[in-house]
């Protein structure tokens, strides 16, 4: 069984999971969110106060440790990058066998593996990881060296995910995926309208439909999986992770791909 995705935010419906948590009401999760806007404010497409908004500072508390002797608000983050020289931002959703968007060293995969997400920085020819860790009302972002990975395609990335999920529809219409799960089906129909998400400005139409249809399809995986008591038979139970495995596993590569540059 591939192992559980672990978003940081709520999915649909809204729920707790592991990981970190975000205040608002959607699937992103907030190292997405936070690479995203970083991104956006490091080449002037936003300003540091609409990214406040979108992570939810009124309600979570947003640290930085590791780049300066104090820890940084994430204004103060945004300005401490540019002094570096930041020029590219991108997102890691890292499980077990499949590290995408890290390239090491091994404390960094091991930490990002744990939190299940992590943002990487590029400024000049190095590289940092900011790593969530939560408590309480507030998240950490442990800052660590790190190497930079190679950025994925974003077409080819795309690509994959609705050709996996072409597959994965189908199967799971062959599964009778109403009858056991009728949220599932919810999410499927859910694809035709879209998923509202607080992206970045300068993001254009294709790259927020990419996100927005990568997140529907996270949230297709965690309420399929969730449902698992209502199978027959451990053969039908195998049959339900064989056809939604591939289409987890490209949907985290296709937000990681849509999240970087």
């Amino acid at each position: 069984m591939a192992p559980t995705y672990r978003p940081a935010g709520p999915v649909l419906p809204p729920d707790s999971l592991p990981g970190v948590s975000t205040p608002r009401d959607h699937a992103l999760p907030v190292s997405a969110l936070l690479a995203g806007w970083l991104g956006a404010c490091l080449s002037g497409g936003a300003h540091p106060e609409e990214m406040l908004d979108a992570l939810g500072t009124d309600e979570v508390l947003h640290r930085v440790t590791g780049l300066a002797p104090d820890p940084l608000t994430l204004v103060m983050t945004v300005a401490e990058l540019r002094a570096r020289g930041a020029r590219w931002v991108g997102l890691a959703l890292p499980v077990p066998g499949d590290p995408v968007g890290l390239a090491g060293p091994a404390d960094v995969n091991a930490a990002a593996l744990d939190a299940g997400q992590a943002v990487l920085v590029r400024t000049g020819d190095v590289a940092v990881a900011l790593v969530p860790e939560e408590a309480e009302e507030a998240v950490t972002w442990l800052a660590r060296p790190a190497a930079t990975p190679r950025p994925l395609d974003p077409g080819e990335a795309g690509q994959a995910l609705r050709l996996d999920l072409h597959r994965t529809t189908a199967q799971l219409v062959d599964l009778d995926v109403a009858r056991w799960s009728p949220e599932v089906a919810d999410a499927l129909m859910a694809l035709r309208d879209g998923t509202a998400l607080p992206l970045p400005p300068s993001y254009d139409a294709r790259r927020r439909a990419a996100v927005e249809r990568a997140v529907t399809c996270l949230a297709i995986v965690d309420l399929a999986r969730e449902s698992e008591s209502a199978a027959v038979s451990a053969a039908e139970i195998e049959r339900r992770r064989s056809a939604l495995d591939p289409l987890e596993r490209s949907a985290r590569h296709a937000l990681v791909a849509a999240c970087s540059g």
